[in-house]
């Protein structure tokens, strides 16, 4: 009985335990504000720069009832080291032909820096004025990673590192321009001056000739 019991106690948690592997951990924040409930983190995780990707926003009323008729009363703001950018909000649910998930929301971008970033929901629904922050931490949802974490063979370099070196070459060669146009027109006086100098010898040169030469006996 007891080897039955423990081969069976081994099994519960062989499952739990093969369920908890093959299920994605997404990390969200969870928020009461005044009647409403929200739920909002990355559509995809991990989220990596470079990568289209979503804030989701799972939106319910205080009993826990999808809000579906949202339409444009919510904003989503994203910010990230003093940027910002106004998304719409979009709904995943189709109530026509049931597609979708009730209450859910999203608005697309292509983060395209690794680090932290905040969603800020600002508008009003129903009478119910809303400006709320969620800013991914450690213990909120997940910070835009560095896609050379996970290549392999090679790491290629990001389209943002791609697009630092064009700025720089460009910085460069704008440098290197400006020291040539310099030089020649540094090259340009010395010529004139040259030219210049060679003239005033010559007339010198023929002034002291006349100078030298016997005058005519009358």
């Amino acid at each position: 009985m007891s080897k039955l019991f423990r081969r069976a106690t081994a099994a519960v948690v062989l499952s739990v335990l093969t369920v908890g592997l093959a299920t994605p951990a997404f990390a969200h924040v969870k928020r009461t504000v005044g009647r409403l409930k929200f739920t909002v983190g990355w559509g995809e995780e991990p989220t990596y720069a470079g990568f289209r990707n979503s804030v989701q926003l799972i939106l319910v009323d205080s009993r826990g009832k999808p809000i579906t008729d949202l339409g444009d009363a919510l904003k989503v703001e994203v910010i990230f080291s003093g940027q910002t950018v106004s998304l719409p909000l979009e709904t995943t649910f189709d109530p026509d032909s049931g597609e979708g998930t009730p209450g859910e929301y999203r608005a697309w971008f292509i983060p395209t820096r690794p680090g932290d970033y905040t969603f800020n929901f600002t508008g009003t629904y129903k009478g119910q004025k809303i400006d709320q922050r969620f800013t991914s931490s450690a213990t909120t949802f997940d910070a835009v990673k560095d896609p050379a974490e996970v290549q392999f063979p090679a790491k290629d370099p990001s389209n943002g590192d791609l697009a630092a070196r064009i700025v720089g070459d460009e910085s460069r060669t704008a440098a290197i321009k400006a020291t040539a146009n310099s030089g020649k027109r540094a090259a340009g006086t010395a010529l004139i001056l040259s030219i210049v100098g060679l003239a005033l010898g010559a007339s010198g040169l023929g002034a002291a000739v006349l100078r030298r030469r016997p005058a005519k006996q009358a």
